[in-house]
């Protein structure tokens, strides 16, 4: 694994506009940026990322199963008690999964250890999928690459074919908050591949869904909502004002229900209780769990909910080195081994593993000055040299 500096396309950011990619710009500084990308080995790729991301979402399923057999896992992970039923009988029905992200440290040297899993609302899926795949073409092109580049990446291929399976011929609703510009973006691409699968679409902001007296969410055309892919959390839907009329909707969603469980920090500490020393997680404890002692003075500590590293504090010797700010942690935290992000050219990389339909397909890196990446860490290609 290495960082090499590198000269940006001139024309990166018409490409981008032309492509749909408005977003790559945040608030006047780079999101996308070219400027540098990481190499890995076809061996690193293969052996140490993809593979154990295989292997931690075989893990966290087999962590739903005992949840959904065991209710103090869900007690314990403050998942409201009035949704359990909505878990364990979309879980009971085998409903589909269509994508997750796991956030992975990884220096090439040791194995790449689990951060977090991004399983119910990840974004960043149009810039890995598509963005970074037109730099790869072009950077061969323009010698900015060797011509034998190559890069992990699969993801707009299995997305298609994952919604072929997950269609059924039914006309695929799509919501979330349509005026952030970056979830905007994400819908709109998940919307395409879900076209290119043959499937009917309608796009609708999460404030514009309605409901049915005689039973069932609508858009505003009063068309039943069948099936919905939602850019939304589902610890948000709970406590939203319909939030009820899920246990009564006959829609069917994507993400799941049972992805309420995996998107939670609390899974960390639970993984760790059933896996323990796997070579790709991190001691974890919940906060209020004796054994968190265990980790001494140094750790992470993290909200069980949470979005782009807010309220996430990194504490080393009893200090806190770095904190970020935000609304989270009522429901409680975690405190996860402290383990450095690795360094490269003064920058923190995260690698974010996609999985499409539960399988490794893709690799995308957020890179930050902090050791904590949150929604301004910038977004750099990569390339299997």
């Amino acid at each position: 694994m290495r960082r090499i500096a590198c000269p940006e396309r001139d024309d990166w950011r018409t490409t981008a506009e032309t492509c749909g990619f408005d977003f790559h710009t945040i608030d006047g500084e780079r999101y996308w940026d070219e400027r540098a990308y990481y190499a890995f080995s076809l061996d690193e790729i293969e052996r140490q990322i993809e593979a154990p991301t295989g292997e931690i979402d075989a893990m966290c399923l087999e962590l739903v199963a005992r949840a959904i057999e065991d209710e103090e896992y869900l007690r314990r992970l403050k998942i409201p008690e009035a949704f359990w039923p909505l878990l364990s009988e979309s879980w009971r029905r085998d409903e589909a999964s269509l994508y997750g992200r796991l956030d992975l440290s990884f220096d090439g040297r040791g194995p790449a250890k689990l951060l977090e899993y991004n399983a119910d609302t990840p974004t960043s899926i149009f810039e890995a999928a598509v963005f970074q795949w037109t730099w790869l073409e072009q950077a061969i092109e323009r010698r900015i690459t060797p011509p034998r580049a190559d890069q992990f990446n699969s993801i707009h291929e299995r997305l298609i074919d994952a919604w072929k399976k997950l269609g059924l011929g039914r006309h695929l609703h799509l919501t979330g908050t349509t005026e952030n510009s970056e979830d905007a973006g994400t819908l709109a691409y998940l919307e395409d591949t879900a076209r290119q699968a043959g499937m009917d679409t309608t796009m609708i902001d999460i404030e514009d869904v309605g409901w049915r007296e005689d039973g069932g969410f609508v858009d505003l055309d009063d068309r039943e909502i069948e099936l919905a892919f939602k850019l939304y959390p589902w610890e948000w839907m709970f406590h939203d004002e319909f939030g009820a009329r899920l246990l009564e909707a006959p829609t069917r969603w994507i993400e799941p229900p049972w992805k309420a469980v995996l998107s939670n920090k609390g899974i960390l500490p639970l993984l760790w209780e059933m896996f323990p020393g796997h070579p790709n997680l991190l001691p974890a404890f919940f906060e209020n769990d004796p054994g968190a002692e265990q980790l001494g003075s140094s750790y992470v500590r993290k909200p069980l909910y949470s979005r782009e590293g807010a309220n996430v504090a990194l504490v080393s010797a009893g200090a806190t080195l770095v904190q970020q700010e935000g609304p989270y942690g009522a429901e409680g935290f975690v405190r996860q081994a402290l383990a450095p992000l690795p360094k490269f050219s003064d920058q923190f990389p995260v690698l974010g593993s996609w999985l499409v339909d539960h399988t490794p397909c893709g690799l995308s890196i957020r890179e930050d000055e902090n050791p904590i990446t949150g929604n301004t860490s910038r977004f750099l290609p990569h390339a299997i040299l």
